[in-house]
């Protein structure tokens, strides 16, 4: 038998014999609670939208929202984080100010649904209520204006609020947002109202299927006030940045191709850091499962487990309510 010294040799492979053995020793697992859901409410249509890039997921009406609302309470998950789909689109995004807009009926009927159930968050940006698909206003030579921009964050923050949203996630990487929306949901009296910053959002090339998903108008990129990929050290500027301006919890988005900025906030700060799964991720690894080249499930629980692995506290994931249940099933 071989040993170090005088002490039979250690063997690592004793604790990995039966599926008892490894859930035991296991250091690092998803749970249902973990995990948050995206989900996309479309104005004007009767039957969920099938997103032809990400087989699954749809575009809900009003009431098949409030299922997949119940649905997420029942298998657990933590919260649910809701997008807005317009029929109608401006230069300014006005129906996203709208009281009566699409996002803020959402809000209302996931409430009054579920109530406290789920933390029920609510997209803050502009993007998907623009004619010209940018995160915010633009000026006269059609570049993003990053105060005029702040304004109507702030006035979205206070509609959003009022419709019943826990979280806000200001998204779209302006400076100052964190801070400007701060100060409005205070003013306006919901202090209690929390702010998941999207502090590190790289402008990546993953988020495909999400434009289908928000029937995007952009025309061009984001790449002016999006993160460039090249870059780690910048994202904890932005992490210093929103903490300073009072963000509650913050994100790195996308997942995988960001585990080190992911591992990078976690062992820097104490407040909640999430990271947000998105749909080139979600699609990818759909698509080499319908071709049979990889087991789905295991690789979901997969990818799950390596951003818990990373320290996340929470998952933003397309998979929500169907990853719970397996976690449910495991227990």
């Amino acid at each position: 038998m071989s040993t170090y010294g005088s002490y039979p040799a250690a063997r690592p492979r004793r604790l990995r014999t039966t599926a008892a053995m490894r859930r035991l020793v296991a250091e690092h697992r998803p749970h249902p609670a973990d995990l948050i859901l995206p989900v996309f409410i479309r104005e004007g249509v009767s039957e969920p939208v099938p997103v032809s890039a990400m087989p699954g997921v749809v575009q809900h009406t009003r009431d098949s929202l409030r299922k997949a609302a119940v649905e997420a309470v029942e298998a657990g998950v933590g919260g649910i984080m809701l997008f807005g789909v317009p029929e109608r689109k401006d230069a300014i995004g006005s129906q996203g100010t709208d009281p009566d807009g699409i996002l803020q009926v959402a809000l209302r009927d996931v409430r009054a649904e579920i109530g406290d159930e789920l933390v029920v968050m609510s997209d803050l940006c502009l993007d998907e209520y623009t004619d010209h698909g940018h995160c915010g206003v633009l000026d006269e030579q059609g570049r993003v204006d990053n105060d005029a921009t702040l304004e109507r964050y702030a006035e979205m923050a206070r509609v959003q609020a009022a419709a019943g949203a826990h979280v806000l996630g200001p998204s779209g990487m302006m400076d100052g947002q964190i801070g400007y929306v701060r100060r409005a949901l205070d003013e306006a009296g919901h202090q209690d109202v929390s702010l998941f910053a999207y502090t590190a959002k790289y402008s990546s090339a993953f988020y495909g299927p999400f434009r289908e998903a928000v029937g995007s108008s952009l025309k061009g990129d984001r790449k002016t006030y999006q993160q460039d990929p090249a870059n780690a050290r910048e994202s904890l500027r932005e992490l210093a940045l929103d903490l300073a301006e009072g963000a509650d919890m913050v994100m790195v988005k996308p997942g995988l191709p960001y585990l080190d900025v992911l591992r990078d906030f976690t062992e820097r700060v104490d407040v909640p850091v999430g990271v947000y799964q998105i749909s080139g991720e979600y699609a990818m690894v759909e698509a080499a499962a319908e071709k049979g080249w990889i087991d789905r499930e295991r690789a979901v629980l997969e990818t799950l487990t390596s951003f818990k692995r990373a320290g996340a506290s929470m998952v933003l994931t397309y998979w929500a309510t169907e990853a719970a249940r397996w976690l449910g099933r495991e227990r």
